[in-house]
């Protein structure tokens, strides 16, 4: 059996390095009210490592991630964790004539949309090579993110070994010093940016997030910058209220941007559905390379922001019975 995967490793599990960068990061109760537009000019770099937030279908940050692509950033390296249409939407950048947004993609799920079945262009791209690979499963993918922010360089896992997952990874074994068994790690991933949507946040950056939050706790004390999208901009002293809904705390937090139904068109438990119209014309129309180029100039490139995007898609005409289906009992 290997001892180390032959995947690449594209960060460093270095903690001193991570250490050193968030004793500099400021931590200050300031007003980080920005446009989304201000907010990835100002936090998100050509080369960064990426992170998205949610789960699958559920809390994506669609309109950060409109903005990367809207704002064709270059060579950005991607933890594909529970990714659906957020890295079909960074796919945009690939094979659209714009140079290439995607460079480098720890992997675990994307390319699928669940039920919905396979993304043809991100599918298109993947295939064709210009994206380097590393393989992971979703439990250790997550581990990464979980020893990141724990500040440790690499956590232990069982029931990895011995598959080509692990073979394709840049995991490694070792003997356990007081059992002596032999245990797969998985170095600590810290991005140096990642976007997550949540439903409330004040002006500091205090979230409240409902439902199931996944990995985000770890992503959100991981990641060096952390930009927040959110339903719902509420005071401070509402956040005081109820400290204790607090998920992500103002000191991880460089941006908060204001966006309802920012979502869209993934699922927003307690809020919206997701728009299962709407992805499917994404997946149908990707079969025809002209035909998606036509459909992602009009409705990402072409757009000034998101809100633009939300009429064009035709979610705001939508959205009260998508609402109606996220409320109504099952």
């Amino acid at each position: 059996m290997s001892t180390v995967g032959k995947g690449p490793l594209f960060t460093t599990p270095d903690c001193d390095a991570a250490r050193q960068w968030f004793r500099e990061k400021p931590k200050h109760m300031g007003n980080k009210v920005m446009s989304v537009e201000e907010a990835v000019r100002r936090f998100v770099a050509d080369g960064d490592y990426l992170a998205s937030g949610g789960f699958g279908g559920d809390r994506i940050a669609t309109a950060l991630l409109h903005e990367i692509v809207r704002q064709q950033r270059q060579g950005l390296s991607f933890a594909g964790h529970t990714a659906t249409h957020d890295f079909q939407l960074l796919c945009t950048g690939n094979g659209t004539g714009r140079g290439q947004l995607l460079a480098r993609v720890d992997i675990a799920y994307i390319v699928g949309l669940e039920a919905r079945g396979l993304s043809p262009h991100a599918r298109r791209i993947v295939e064709s090579g210009q994206i380097e690979l590393s393989e992971w499963t979703n439990y250790t993918l997550a581990l990464r993110f979980q020893a990141a922010s724990m500040g440790v360089p690499f956590l232990p896992v069982r029931g990895f070994a011995g598959t080509d997952t692990f073979d394709r990874s840049a995991a490694a074994r070792i003997t356990c010093p007081y059992t002596q068994q032999e245990l797969s790690v998985v170095p600590a991933l810290w991005p140096d940016v990642a976007v997550i949507h949540v439903h409330e946040a004040d002006c500091f950056g205090n979230c409240r997030v409902r439902g199931t939050s996944v990995s985000d706790w770890h992503v959100a004390r991981a990641a060096k910058k952390l930009i927040i999208s959110c339903e719902r901009l509420i005071s401070n002293d509402e956040i005081r209220r109820d400290p204790s809904a607090t998920a992500i705390p103002f000191y991880c937090v460089d941006a908060v941007c204001h966006v309802p139904f920012g979502s869209y068109p993934g699922n927003m438990p307690y809020e919206y559905y997701s728009d299962e119209e709407h992805l499917r014309e994404w997946l149908t129309i990707e079969r025809d390379v002209e035909a998606y180029q036509a459909f992602v100039e009009r409705l990402i490139f072409d757009t000034t922001n998101f809100e633009d995007y939300l009429d064009r898609s035709g979610a705001v005409a939508r959205m009260d019975d998508l609402r109606k289906q996220e409320l109504e009992p099952r």
